[in-house]
C-alpha cells in the first residue's frame, strides 16, 4: 500500500481493519468505517495507548468522563490504555478513515 487513501475497501457492511505495520511495542493499522458505531454496551477497554490520526470522513469518539467529541480530517487524539471509550457514530455517505497507533 503506497497511499492509505486510494483502493479502499467497502466497509458498508462492517469496518475494515488492515495491519500496516507490526512490531514489538507497536502495531499500525488503517481503520476503514463506513457508518458503523460501537455498541453502547461495549465499549473498548484496551491493555494499550493507542494514538488515532482521522485521514478522512467524520466521527463521533466517546471517552469515559468526557463529552462526546465530534473528529474530522486531520484531529488527533490519544487515548490512554484502560480509558474505556467507543465510536458512537461514523459518517454515513462516505468512507472514514482512521490511522491508528497501538502503543505497549
Amino acid at each position: 500500500m503506497t497511499n492509505l487513501l486510494d483502493d479502499l475497501p467497502d466497509a458498508t457492511a462492517a469496518e475494515v481493519f488492515t495491519t500496516l505495520l507490526a512490531r514489538p511495542g507497536i502495531r499500525v493499522e488503517r481503520i476503514v468505517s463506513h457508518g458503523q458505531a460501537t455498541p453502547v454496551d461495549a465499549p473498548y477497554d484496551q491493555p494499550h495507548d493507542e494514538w488515532l490520526l482521522l485521514l478522512r470522513g467524520a466521527a463521533g469518539l466517546w471517552l469515559e468522563g468526557e463529552a462526546e467529541r465530534t473528529l474530522r480530517s486531520g484531529d488527533t487524539l490519544l487515548i490512554p490504555a484502560h480509558c474505556r471509550h467507543r465510536v458512537t457514530w461514523t459518517a454515513p455517505n462516505e468512507p472514514t478513515v482512521w490511522l491508528a497507533i497501538h502503543l505497549g
